[in-house]
């Protein structure tokens, strides 16, 4: 097999890395340690061809792939990496659910504004009392002749504080065939959204409330029966995660490498000391293996879907790769790594939420050792057996 990039995509890193350098350098810092949403990069992303990389053409996307998504990730996050989370958001996030799944008139309502970085979309999956546990969840969406009245909470919601859209899954019915989506504005009757909180990374969150809150029927997006298609959406979405969390790893190499071929201690670059010559060799393994994962995961969604084994064991693997190389990246740096101005902390603080954020760690590597065994392993309590 051949692990090369294709002469067009060396091409297409090229045109990004230069726009990121001519663009995003400056102010990199800066944007690191502001929570709310960057529009003016989002808007400049898209007058450069760099929102809806993967979608089609049709819908106002750019006709690429996927690979060409990762690779922009990749780009972007080596010189600006809170400036990577627009783009993930333009080609990863709800919005590529939204566009794969939603009706004309919908995206003739809402998908030219994402895609120009005017508006930003928020997805609601989470509530207080379903996690990892999604099919737990409670908001309910009650038909009322041409409307659906809608009742729950969600937490957690990335984009939140900025969104005026917000892709929101809720429950018609019982079990699993009972989930779907709808999609719910900002100032909707009934809709409150919270004052933001923060998570450990500087990024932050409203929670979500629907008391009532009617919304006209073609605000659904996936009625009964669309979960199973709201997660394989979802798979793709994971892997804007899974490159942010490479990305970032990359980036705090590169900063430590950098630093320990510079600083001086006892006479000598740091890089002439053994154990840290090892850390780095341990850290280039990782990043290198976990990259591999990704670009298979990558690769096989241009071929539709890629499957929830491709995805869980790339994500895994680079979640754990990105967040341990910043870890060991920060303490190579010491204090100069530990300290806020510089982005190899961030680094550490953003690929740690990773690791939770759109599938823990732990039920990635549930999903995987289904595969392994070729059979589902019910994480539910066991209900027992009924009395002869």
């Amino acid at each position: 097999m051949n692990f090369d990039f294709t002469e067009e995509q060396k091409l297409f890193a090229e045109q990004v890395r230069r726009f990121a350098h001519e663009h995003l350098a400056d102010g990199a810092l800066k944007r690191a340690h502001d929570s709310r949403f960057p529009f003016e990069i989002a808007q400049l992303m898209a007058k450069h061809g760099l929102m809806g990389i993967a979608l089609q053409q049709s819908d106002g996307g750019q006709g690429g792939t996927v690979m060409d998504a990762v690779i922009a990730i990749e780009q972007v996050a080596a010189v600006c990496p809170r400036s990577a989370d627009v783009v993930q958001f333009g080609n990863f996030g709800p919005i590529r659910t939204f566009a794969e799944y939603g009706t004309a008139a919908q995206k003739a309502r809402w998908l030219g504004g994402l895609l120009a970085g005017r508006t930003v979309m928020s997805l609601g999956m989470t509530e207080p009392d379903a996690g990892s546990a999604v099919t737990d969840l409670k908001t309910s969406a009650r038909p009322d002749g041409s409307h659906y009245v809608i009742n729950g909470t969600k937490v957690f919601s990335t984009f939140s504080p900025d969104a005026q859209i917000f892709l929101i899954y809720v429950r018609y019915g019982p079990g699993l065939d009972g989930i779907g989506s709808v999609l719910i504005e900002r100032g909707t009757p009934g809709f409150a959204i919270g004052m933001p909180s923060s998570f450990m990374s500087g990024e932050e969150w409203c929670e979500l409330a629907f008391t009532d809150c009617r919304i006209p029927a073609e605000n659904v997006l996936l009625g009964p029966g669309g979960f199973k298609k709201q997660m394989a959406g979802f798979n793709v979405e994971r892997l804007g995660n899974t490159a942010r969390s490479l990305a970032l790893g990359r980036y705090a190499f590169s900063a430590a490498r950098d630093y320990a071929a510079t600083r001086e201690q006892f006479g000598r670059p740091l890089c002439e000391f053994q154990g840290l010559q090892w850390k780095f060799a341990d850290m280039a393994i990782k990043l290198d293996s976990a990259g591999l994962l990704l670009y298979r995961a990558a690769t096989n969604a241009d071929r539709g879907l890629p499957s929830a084994y491709e995805t869980a064991i790339a994500k895994a693997a680079c979640n754990q790769a990105g967040f341990e190389v910043a870890s060991e990246a920060v303490q190579i740096m010491g204090a100069a790594g530990f300290s806020r101005e510089a982005l190899v902390e961030y680094c550490m603080r953003r690929t740690r939420g990773w690791m939770i954020a759109g599938g823990s760690i732990e039920i990635l590597k549930n999903r995987i050792a289904e595969h392994v065994f070729d059979r589902r392993f019910d994480q539910r309590k066991r209900r027992p057996a009924a009395a002869e």
